[in-house]
């Protein structure tokens, strides 16, 4: 069987332009009709493509299309599961050849975060030592951002803007009622180790007078006292503070204020939720009365708020994926290149997953403000043309977006039942 099919699989926590990737590798191998032939995706990530639950794309119309890229959550199904080293578990990476090989599969394309990276990149070499012909690519996305080499990733540009618009507009609400009712509200955002995304709620500070007037990043170690003395000061100069506090927030020591006490599937500490830890050393301490909030999933689920930037990155690393199959690249990632800042341009180029997967990226000390609070100019410079421009989905009459839920056919399989490790 000619292997010129592709299988396309998302992982890990999806984003409000994961489908949008989805959607430009789709339309991107259907104007290759005579170099490719079926796109399949794996229902569930890579469990799915492990135990051979594959779908096919070429039932979705181009209108479904259009609504698949405006769709959140991941359509055809994400996972979180870590393949371990092909030392530890080589049966399951034996297995995804011979799924690959059984559905004439010469395209691998995972669209996820660094872990995926680390992933991707395996399955590369495995390809390689079993002699089997395959382009196994990466393709980003993480509302994290902390992805190595890429200049920022599908899915975080959204989630910014987002968080920037949330605290601005809570903000105004507590501002409203700060004489007689909550002084001081709290909003956490995602973030175990890297500080972007509570870093973008810092763009609604355009004054200095403007909220948040406090940003808690875990690059910087949590010190109660002063974290209490910058909320009361902000509390008497403005009436009220807000606070904008990033999961991952640590003590010194490394500890997180959240710590649960237990490990997700990826061996990451989970965490418990550090809104309602900070909120009650206010409460404790300052005596102040206050509301918190966990944007949670709806962070990177909010299409409905989507950066037109973000959506048009989301995309064009989908086609790039898929230009980057057909000139035979393997064990590589499309990303993104920033040229300049103003006016903001970018291109996209080409990196290896041996220097993205397991590498993180950090935010820089130079974009974390002198008193560990704030973003700088330089940081401003860096995150806002991530938030430009809108891309709102198609609405109905009902007033609710038009989201895809799409029935689509199962490949039948050809291979005796498999249960992942």
């Amino acid at each position: 069987m000619a292997a010129n099919n592709i299988l396309y699989a998302q992982s890990g926590g999806v984003t409000p332009v994961i489908n949008a990737t989805a959607a430009a590798v789709i339309e991107t191998a259907r104007g290759y009709a005579d170099r490719i032939g079926r796109v399949f995706a794996a229902a569930d990530g890579i469990i799915g493509a492990l135990e051979e639950r594959l779908v096919d794309t070429s039932s979705l119309s181009d209108a479904d299309l259009r609504a698949l890229a405006q769709t959140p959550g991941g359509v055809f199904g994400s996972c979180r599961y870590k393949l371990k080293s092909m030392e530890e578990n080589r049966r399951e990476y034996k297995r995804l050849i011979e799924v690959l090989d059984a559905h004439g599969i010469g395209t691998f394309f995972y669209n996820g975060g660094n872990d995926s990276a680390d992933t991707a990149n395996k399955v590369a070499k495995m390809a390689e030592e079993l002699g089997y012909p395959l382009n196994a690519i990466g393709i980003p996305k993480t509302i994290d951002n902390d992805l190595a080499v890429t200049d920022n990733c599908p899915g975080f540009g959204s989630v910014a803007k987002y968080v920037a618009v949330s605290i601005l507009e809570a903000s105004l609400d507590v501002m409203s009622m700060s004489s007689s009712s909550t002084r001081v509200f709290i909003m956490e955002v995602m973030g175990r180790h890297a500080g972007w995304i509570a870093a973008a709620a810092g763009l609604a500070r355009r004054e200095a007078h403007d909220p948040p007037q406090i940003i808690l990043f875990p690059e910087v170690a949590f010190d109660q006292e002063k974290f209490l003395a910058a909320v009361d000061a902000s509390v008497e100069r403005h009436g009220y503070c807000s606070v904008v506090v990033s999961e991952g927030a640590r003590y010194a020591d490394g500890t997180f204020l959240a710590d649960a006490g237990s490990t997700d599937a990826f061996g990451h500490k989970q965490l418990g939720g550090v809104a309602p830890v900070v909120a009650e050393m206010v409460k404790s301490k300052l005596g102040h009365k206050y509301h918190w909030a966990v944007s949670d999933y709806l962070q990177r689920s909010a299409r409905h708020i989507a950066s037109r930037t973000d959506v048009e990155h989301a995309r064009a690393v989908g086609k790039v994926a898929v230009e980057l199959a057909l000139e035979g690249h393997t064990g590589v990632m499309p990303v993104i290149e920033r040229v300049s800042d103003d006016p903001y341009e970018w291109k996209i180029a080409t990196a290896r997953l041996d220097d993205i997967a397991n590498h993180e990226k950090k935010m820089p000390d130079e974009y974390i403000s002198d008193d560990g609070f704030g973003i700088t100019p330089a940081a401003r410079r860096y995150l806002e043309p991530l938030i430009r421009g809108e891309d709102y989905p198609d609405y109905g009459t009902d007033g609710l977006p038009k989201y895809l839920r799409p029935e689509l056919e199962s490949v039948e399989r050809k291979l005796p039942d498999f249960q992942p490790s």
